[in-house]
């Protein structure tokens, strides 16, 4: 029947299938002849169908939301997870077994959540390190700097847990497990006690620390050191001594000790016992370890410096007795006693060390010093302070002394009898001690030491070798002797010194120098060439030498010379110097081809250095001259490249294109070396000053005020901020910068000039003179200088230029400084020719310029 009947089933079934389908079509089948369509649409009707956004969202309802309270038992839930679990006993060892409780008596609480937050903290820097590992390998970190983020977490963990911040946690327990090991086998060291309990103090657990120590204590009672170290690690003072008693119970003679009780006996402010006196209880507990130990020279010292001058002599007596073979406390003695009994003392100490030289010494110094007291009262024209500095008083006192002559000699005698060794070099080390002592030092002794031990080992045939030897390389005792006989002595003396200290110091290329210049002051060009050429026999390779001979030949016109010695000098390799100096000479011959090709070669040779800046500025300054800007910018970008941290070729580039008129071009060039050069006052004072002088005085102060930001002691800027702001606000500025910087010479300067504008004559003076005081090399200042003299110095009034001595004055001072630096100083020096370069002239149009250019010019 199945069999029958399965054909006509199929038959039903196949109708009601494509019944279905007819009723109930697919979506692409009932598109399909408008996706046919759609072929034919072209990309205009695509662009033009508009985006159908679902607002069904917006058009939805929302529901009501309710709110209702939390079931108690939620959070008493709460509370239980987050709470310190507190019932595990202290006293129970979780490996098993009952531990034995500490001499701290102090239980400690296992905080079940900090564990669990401390595990997590471990797993995420571990995954942090893997994480950093991985992206390191593959070259595409992105992670935070460890270090960085470790140092970050340092507010997060408690106080003392740095060093569990950077350290390892696996060398943390390495190190545990290793200090374990050390107690555990041998627990009578100490020092492993120590290490143990600093370990757990590092980590920022103080409790396991003081434990650690306590049991460190009942295991090495005899150890000084554990008993200290468990003394810091307490947390009360009270505690701190508590400990320190048990220490001293089981080591009395323990001077550590004692002298840690009695650091810790020191009352607070506020809170002195015993009369007022606030080292009362200090001065108690060394008075009982003195009777301990009444050798102990530290206990006897450090009572000694708590005590009041007279208890302190009473107890230095005592001292000398229980201490008899220490010499610092008799000379402490002395030091406190009257003449008389210092004497006294100083003999019983000679009697007891009749081998120490300082006792003798000490002697000495105490006849001086009665000497010279009683030079004081008996002269009644010596009672100013001045008069007894002055050198030949001082000698006069010394001749009447000569007692003192007498000691030093009885002190070698003596000391040679009793088999001490007499040392030359060490007596003379004693000499130099009294001549540099404070507050008065024993000249007198120090002569008569180095009168009675400068011939001590030395032979007699030997004797002036030996002692031409001391002071032959003492370069400057020349000089000073050179400049003595210059300042205050004979012309021809000074000439001989000179020879004298060449001969002698033939390696010293400042006395050759000296020499040579001495002579050409003296207008004797023929002798200071001959000193040159001695020089340079005995200091072949001197690049200076070479250079003074090169100034006084080009000085005196002798051009030629001078070229030929700069040619030897380079082709022998000569310094930047050298090559600079080169160029320079030809610059001055007007010979501009030349110039241009020795700075080039000399940048090849030189061209990385430091100090080559200044031939790649002297190169763009050629070409400036010479008209070639594009070739000048060049140099200045090479010179750049070459040095970036030059700032002054960045300004000189910047000064350059705003001759030529590009402000924009000089503004974004001094940006720059502001960006790469940051905190150079002087890149900022030139930005301020190009704003100003294109008009643009809102820009300029918007400069400065964060220049000041940047640089707020630099002297430059706040001169100028004095020198422009307006005149009710340059009073309240120069208070400002005289707060910030008041030593420096250019806001001196700017306040000496706000009392010339104020017709204050004497304060601007005293305020001038001191700017060139504290910068003599400075030439704007001397400018400054000369220029207010021109007005107020001489005999004209206030507006005219003066011709009095005090601008003379002036001018003299400046010529002798012989300034070489200075913004305007140093343009209009290079302007000159080289006969008109004088230091005079040069000053003249400096000032000159000033008064018509306040704002430099670039």
């Amino acid at each position: 029947m199945l069999e029958r009947r399965r054909k006509q089933r199929e038959e039903n079934m196949k109708k009601e299938l494509e019944q279905y389908r007819k009723e109930n079509p697919k979506i692409s089948e009932q598109f399909s002849d408008l996706k046919r369509a759609l072929g034919s649409m072209s990309e205009q009707d695509w662009d033009q169908i508009p985006e159908i956004g679902d607002r069904s969202v917006k058009r939805t309802p929302r529901g009501k939301q309710s709110f209702v309270p939390v079931p108690d038992t939620l959070l008493a839930r709460a509370a239980q997870e987050k709470q310190s679990v507190s019932t595990i006993d202290a006293g129970i060892d979780p490996r098993g077994g009952a531990e034995t409780s500490t001499s701290a008596g102090v239980s400690t609480t296992t905080d079940l959540t900090a564990v669990g937050e401390g595990r997590g903290t471990v797993l995420s820097m571990k995954l942090d390190r893997l994480g950093d590992k991985v992206a390191s390998q593959s070259g595409l970190s992105t992670s935070v700097d460890p270090k960085g983020y470790l140092t970050s977490l340092q507010s997060q963990l408690p106080l003392g847990a740095g060093t569990f911040q950077q350290t390892d946690i696996q060398d943390v327990k390495k190190a545990r497990k290793l200090l374990q090991s050390v107690t555990q086998t041998n627990p009578t060291h100490a020092p492993g006690w120590i290490a143990a309990a600093r370990l757990e103090s590092d980590l920022g657990k103080g409790q396991k620390a003081r434990s650690l120590i306590a049991k460190g204590c009942a295991a090495c009672p005899k150890s000084e050191d554990i008993w200290l170290h468990a003394s810091l690690l307490q947390q009360t003072q009270e505690e701190k001594k508590i400990c320190v008693a048990r220490g001293l119970a089981q080591i009395p003679k323990s001077v550590k000790l004692w002298l840690e009780a009695a650091r810790l006996e020191e009352t607070a402010p506020g809170t002195e016992t015993g009369g007022g006196d606030s080292n009362q209880a200090q001065r108690r507990v060394l008075r009982k370890a003195l009777e301990r130990l009444p050798n102990s020279v530290r206990l006897w010292r450090a009572l000694v410096d708590l005590s009041t001058e007279e208890d302190a002599r009473i107890l230095l007596r005592r001292a000398v007795e229980c201490c008899p073979q220490h010499k610092e406390l008799w000379l402490a003695l002395a030091k406190l006693e009257t003449y008389d009994k210092a004497k006294k003392v100083l003999n019983k100490a000679r009697q007891t060390l009749p081998t120490e030289p300082l006792i003798w010494i000490t002697a000495a110094k105490l006849e001086e010093t009665k000497n010279r007291e009683k030079k004081k009262q008996d002269d009644v024209e010596m009672k100013d302070q001045e008069a007894e500095l002055d050198p030949k008083t001082s000698f006069g006192v010394f001749e009447e002394c000569g007692l003192v002559g007498k000691i030093v000699d009885r002190a070698i005698k003596s000391l040679k009898q009793h088999g001490a060794v007499v040392s030359r070099e060490k007596w003379l080390s004693f000499a130099e001690d009294c001549e540099r002592a404070v507050p008065s030092p024993a000249l007198h002794v120090c002569a008569q030491i180095v009168k009675q031990t400068i011939g001590i080992g030395v032979e007699e045939e030997d004797a002036k070798a030996t002692w031409v030897a001391d002071a032959e390389d003492c370069k400057g005792l020349w000089r000073r002797a050179a400049m003595l006989e210059k300042h205050h002595g004979d012309p021809g003396m000074l000439d001989s010194i000179l020879k004298r200290a060449v001969t002698y110091c033939p390696q010293s290329e400042m006395l050759w120098l000296m020499g040579a210049k001495e002579r050409w002051l003296k207008g004797d060009v023929p002798g200071a060439r001959m000193v040159l050429q001695e020089a340079f026999t005995a200091n072949p390779d001197s690049e200076q030498i070479v250079l003074a001979a090169f100034k006084l030949e080009f000085e005196n016109n002798e051009t030629e010379r001078a070229k030929m010695l700069l040619q030897r000098a380079r082709q022998q390799g000569g310094g930047e110097r050298v090559w600079m100096k080169s160029a320079l000479l030809e610059r001055d011959l007007g010979n501009a081809q030349e110039e241009i090709d020795i700075l080039t070669e000399g940048l090849e040779v030189h061209g990385k250095s430091e100090d080559s800046w200044k031939m790649h500025l002297m190169l763009a300054q050629a070409r400036v001259r010479r008209g070639e800007t594009d070739l000048a910018r060049q140099a200045y970008e090479k010179g750049v490249r070459s040095v970036p941290m030059c700032y002054q070729l960045r300004q000189s580039h910047a000064s350059l294109e705003e001759r030529l008129g590009s402000i924009g071009r000089a503004r974004a060039i001094l940006e720059q070396a502001r960006f790469k050069i940051p905190g150079c006052p002087e890149l900022w004072l030139a930005a301020i000053r190009t704003e100003r002088r294109a008009g643009n005085a809102k820009q300029a102060e918007a400069i400065m005020a964060k220049a000041l930001q940047e640089c707020p002691d630099s002297g430059i800027l706040w001169n100028e901020v004095i020198t422009t702001a307006p005149r009710p606000q340059r009073k309240a500025k120069s208070v400002d910068a005289l707060k910030r910087c008041s030593n420096d010479p250019h806001v001196v300067s700017a306040v000496a000039q706000l009392f010339m504008v104020d017709h204050k004559t004497e304060k601007a003076r005293s305020w001038f003179n001191r700017s060139v005081t504290l910068d003599p090399d400075a030439g704007d200042l001397w400018a400054h200088y000369y220029r207010f003299e021109c007005y107020y110095g001489g005999n004209t009034n206030s507006g005219g230029v003066g011709t009095g001595e005090r601008e003379r004055e002036v001018e003299r001072r400046c010529v002798e400084a012989d300034p070489k630096h200075g913004e305007r100083w140093q343009r209009i020096s290079k302007t000159l020719p080289k006969d008109q370069a004088s230091t005079q002239n040069v000053l003249a149009k400096t000032a000159l310029d000033i008064e018509t250019n306040p704002i430099p010019l670039p």
